[in-house]
């Protein structure tokens, strides 16, 4: 029995769109089974296109929706719209499971995994991707795995349809990557809405959003409700905030993806009397809010980001996107006329960024690397690749928790690791001590802990499904302390000051507070960095045994200068934490080694002739490429162990700095059998009509020659090298400048006269003809005339 579209759609404004898609989908081929749909917030896309596909493909129906909170909302509205149907509607998220044999809603996360253990989804006809807008990691990921399950399964005459389907999106750029499938708009149906500017105090401070910011948004809230009689969607960033501005107004009703399925139906149920309802960014399109009529917009959202150099990841508070902004306005326009107050100034509107940063910019990729690397394609057809130096970060963390092997292929390891609902790391913590206790632990690291972490309470169900996912005990100790080291060995600290801590990656963080006061190891969670400081959010008591168990130690000889000459000391490390120092002698070959990996070009003696062949070589390699060496400070250095090898060895036997010679070492540079040309294409010396031999300067990246106006009597072009004329600076008798040019010829033809007006009184001793072209260059003054 097929879905009822005529009340499941009355009133929506898609269904108008639905004579459109089933014409779209009409024809069974690979250029008809793929679809965009385009509708803003409200119109029924999510609730009509699921059954709407169902009853043309008559196969069951996988839709993804960004959150929790979405993918229950979306199923029981289904089924209240049409209750004959209700048993075949089901979801999926993370530790709840309700079948549906004709549409099924799942988070992107769900489908990633049903996708590595079932990559040809069997018995699935079709999915839609659903809030594609909102550019979250997981479903850009698996977009892209079904564009590649689509052309597999049309091209085995299995058709499989997919339909991406947003608010707001770039709908070509996405029909392009979905085999230029045909766009279905739908128009906005949205009421008046009357924006306001609210602006309070300053909103972001070192410890996030400022209770004072909060506290004027409540305010707002409480005007909203109290002039307007009407219900209050309230915008905040995150968690926190909602329970911060929750607790300052009266019977406020929370909404976030941590709530249960029932105080997440209490947010979604309209009584039909005036209620304020406290939200993070979930309620802009992912869910709708029924009996809104004023928005209340904070102008904040939460986003991920992470920072490569550190290797930290984390939630950071900034101001929204203006499409979000957009979007939150129009939750107060969708039942009837709106209000929206923005706690923010117009200009500031205006300034903000037109929309989201993707998140595949700004998250740690290495979840994302592994899913990649499950499902075996390396070039996966993403509507953005993902950026190569935090990817090839994230493969290097998967290798190094052994999820992937050397080449990049997964391990089975690693396929283990995928099917864990949660960080990679957390899933290796978790397999490494698979005991019901450190389930508990690995559920509270996912949560975004704060403080200590042997204090906080893990979600019994969320621990207990973790646990199941565990089929034996680890070998290590389950204590909080060891289980957040196993799955960040990077961030086991040691104390160095009054809240202070070196990370083992190197990295400096401190305390806010005095929770780990006495603590002189670590085990820590969570961090964030804020310009140039880092702070500890959450961690663990560490004993130094167990923390240099998780993070081995080594020990290293490390040669340095100190006055130029060599000095040992061997060196007791975890990661980047220094346990101990001893002065010792250093061999030869190891000071050699040291030597190559610390010394800079810059610290040797450059004489005037080493000087001069490194310009010259520089010179030739800028006119003619390879194989003429790059002499540049960075690429000398980063080779400096091989052409510099003897001079390094001599050095480590005893010569000081100050006693090498650097033009040998310069000379081996010189490529071989191009060296014959070297003298041609970059001379060191150019012979002037006087005959004389004059010094060819080529530090500025060009052949220049000083020389005296009289020696280039004659002289009418300028001689080439390599392509470059040379730049005469003509001197003076004494030696000063007269002219700068490299065309003599209109040299002669033309300034030359007045310089010679200019000089021949100042020095009479020496030649001013009329002709310098006929005259004889020389170096030399005039003969005196006899008497």
């Amino acid at each position: 029995m097929p879905f009822d579209l005529d009340r499941i759609g009355a009133g929506l404004p898609v269904a108008a769109s639905l004579p459109e898609l089933s014409h779209a989908l009409g024809n069974q081929t690979a250029s008809r089974t793929t679809a965009v749909i385009q509708a803003p917030p409200g119109t029924g896309k999510t609730t009509l296109i699921p059954p709407a596909l169902h009853n043309h493909t008559k196969g069951k129906i996988l839709v993804t929706a960004p959150r929790r909170v979405a993918v229950r909302a979306a199923a029981r509205r289904l089924r209240h719209l049409d209750p004959q149907r209700a048993r075949l509607v089901g979801f999926a998220v993370r530790g709840e499971y309700q079948r549906g044999d004709a549409v099924e809603f799942v988070t992107p996360g769900v489908l990633l995994r049903r996708l590595l253990t079932d990559p040809g989804l069997e018995g699935i006809s079709g999915v839609i991707i659903d809030e594609v807008h909102e550019r979250q990691l997981d479903t850009d990921l698996a977009l892209g795995m079904l564009r590649e399950l689509h052309e597999l399964r049309n091209s085995l005459d299995s058709p499989f349809y997919l339909v991406a389907m947003s608010a707001t999106l770039d709908a070509q750029r996405y029909s392009e990557l979905l085999d230029n499938a045909p766009i279905i708009a739908t128009p906005a149906v949205t009421h008046p809405v009357d924006v306001l500017y609210r602006p309070g105090p300053q909103r972001l401070g070192v410890r996030g959003v400022e209770k004072q910011y909060l506290e004027h948004v409540a305010r707002v809230a409480r005007e909203g409700i109290e002039k307007h009689g009407e219900s209050v969607l309230v915008f905040v960033p995150g968690v926190r905030e909602v329970t911060a501005v929750c607790e300052l107004l009266d019977n406020a009703i929370p909404l976030h993806g941590r709530l249960s399925a029932r105080e997440q139906d209490a947010a979604l149920t309209d009584h039909g009397t005036p209620r304020i309802i406290v939200s993070t960014s979930i309620a802009e399109s992912s869910v709708t809010v029924p009996g809104v009529r004023v928005v209340v917009d904070s102008g904040l959202a939460r986003q991920p980001q992470h920072d490569a150099t550190r290797g930290i990841s984390g939630l950071v508070t900034v101001g929204c996107a203006r499409s979000s902004a957009e979007q939150r306005a129009g939750r107060a326009g969708r039942e009837g006329p709106g209000t929206v107050y923005r706690c923010y100034t117009e200009s500031e509107f205006t300034r903000m960024t037109p929309h989201a940063t993707p998140e595949i910019f700004t998250t740690d990729l290495t979840q994302a690397a592994l899913f990649m690397a499950c499902w075996g394609s390396p070039d996966l057809p993403l509507i953005d690749a993902p950026p190569p130096g935090p990817f090839q970060q994230a493969q290097a963390t998967l290798q190094q928790l052994g999820a992937v092997d050397p080449s990049g292929t997964v391990t089975n390891f690693g396929r283990r690791l995928a099917s864990i609902p949660c960080d990679p790391r957390l899933g290796r913590a978790l397999l490494l001590t698979g005991t019901r206790r450190a389930a508990g632990i690995v559920a509270c690291l996912a949560d975004d802990p704060r403080g200590d972490i042997a204090q906080l309470t893990p979600n019994k169900a969320e621990a207990q499904r973790l646990h199941s996912l565990v089929t034996s005990s680890g070998s290590h100790d389950d204590s909080p302390g060891v289980v957040t080291g196993l799955a960040y060995p990077e961030f086991i600290a040691k104390r160095v000051g009054e809240n202070e801590f070196l990370l083992a990656s190197g990295t400096r963080a401190v305390t806010r507070d005095n929770t780990f006061a006495g603590a002189e190891w670590l085990a820590v969670a969570s961090l964030s960095s804020a310009g140039e400081r880092v702070y500890i959010h959450a961690a663990a008591h560490l004993s130094e045994d167990e923390a240099l168990s998780l993070i081995g130690v080594s020990e290293t000889v490390e040669a340095s200068l100190v006055n130029g000459r060599i000095r040992g000391r061997k060196v007791r490390r975890a990661g980047k934490i220094e346990l101990s120092s001893t002065p010792v002698a250093v061999p030869s070959e190891q000071a050699a080694e040291a030597l190559a990996a610390g010394l800079d070009v810059s610290l040797f003696p450059w004489s005037q002739a080493a000087t001069g062949l490194r310009n010259r070589l520089a010179f030739v390699r800028a006119q003619r490429g390879e194989p003429w060496p790059d002499v540049s400070d960075a690429a000398l250095n980063s080779m400096l162990g091989d052409w510099l090898a003897p001079e390094i060895q001599d050095i480590a036997q005893g010569t000081p700095l100050s006693q090498v010679d650097m033009l040998p070492a310069l000379r081996r540079l010189v490529p071989w059998p191009e060296a014959a040309s070297f003298d041609e294409y970059a001379p060191p010396q150019l012979t002037v009509p006087s005959g004389r031999h004059v010094f060819v300067d080529y530090s500025t990246g060009r052949p220049v020659v000083s020389v005296k106006l009289q020696e280039c009597f004659g002289l009418a072009e300028s001689p080439t090298l390599c392509g470059q004329r040379v730049l005469f600076h003509l001197l003076s008798p004494a030696g000063r400048p007269l002219a700068v040019t490299d065309d003599l010829a209109s040299f002669w033809s033309g300034p030359y006269s007045q310089v010679r007006a200019d000089m021949r009184g100042r020095y009479p001793k020496h030649p001013w003809p009329e002709d310098p072209w006929s005259a004889e260059a020389t170096g030399r003054v005039k003969e005196r005339r006899k008497r």
